[in-house]
């Protein structure tokens, strides 16, 4: 087993080199720039509060053409419905902080550590990180956040307080990445939800092939609105 220890220089081994169940390296920081440069090569930091801070690079990806989508009936007849407001980058803080919560609340583990919550603030404040907020009667009901380079979204984590929030923010977003002709949606690690609405493992090496060309498009910083 060879897993790398990362040093001050900001800088990642190969993600070919990583573990079969995606470990690659250890330690490090949370910087912008060490984020954006992982995020680039196809690795992302998922850890504990107890443990060290771990990179990933898994082999297979789940990933989500945003064309090739599917919604339940039933879903959509909860967005016909309109009974959830969506937003974009309204409350970034809020999200990722409820996405965390609500993990604790059901007693699972979180890898949405106040460093991250921290970390990931400041890339929103950047202009790389966005939330899609769904609202229930004035109140916030569910949403999810990702990091935004090229034209691929990294989604890193959703929540709902109501049911089928989340879902709906999801499809909303979903819809937006493809008006904007987003190649692609990396969810990291296979869920039989996200199996659901579409996504399908494919293998790291064509994930970091499609990955280098989707980076070729400028990246739409700042924050986003659901003008299309």
């Amino acid at each position: 087993m060879t897993v790398f220890l990362l040093s001050d220089k900001i800088g990642f081994p190969p993600p070919h080199l990583a573990e079969k169940d995606g470990l690659l390296a250890i330690g490090g920081d949370l910087s912008e720039k060490r984020l954006i440069l992982a995020y680039r090569m196809g690795i992302f930091p998922w850890y504990s509060d107890d443990e060290p801070l771990i990179w990933w690079s898994p082999d297979p990806r789940l990933v989500l053409y945003p064309r090739e989508i599917r919604v339940s009936k039933r879903l959509k007849r909860t967005i016909r419905k309109g009974d959830f407001h969506v937003t974009m980058d309204l409350a970034f803080p809020e999200v990722i902080t409820a996405c965390a919560e609500l993990r604790k609340q059901k007693g699972e583990g979180t890898w949405i550590v106040d460093g991250m919550i921290e970390a990931y603030c400041k890339l929103h404040e950047s202009g790389f990180a966005h939330s899609v907020e769904a609202w229930y009667g004035g109140e916030l009901a569910g949403g999810l956040y990702g990091v935004s380079l090229g034209k691929c979204f990294f989604g890193e984590s959703m929540f709902a307080r109501v049911s089928n929030a989340s879902k709906v923010a999801f499809v909303r977003l979903v819809k937006y990445l493809e008006a904007l002709s987003f190649d692609m949606i990396d969810c990291q690690v296979t869920t039989d939800h996200l199996l659901r609405f579409g996504a399908r493992e494919i293998p790291r090496k064509r994930f970091l092939r499609e990955l280098e060309k989707s980076l070729r498009t400028p990246t739409i910083k700042g924050k986003w609105h659901f003008y299309v």
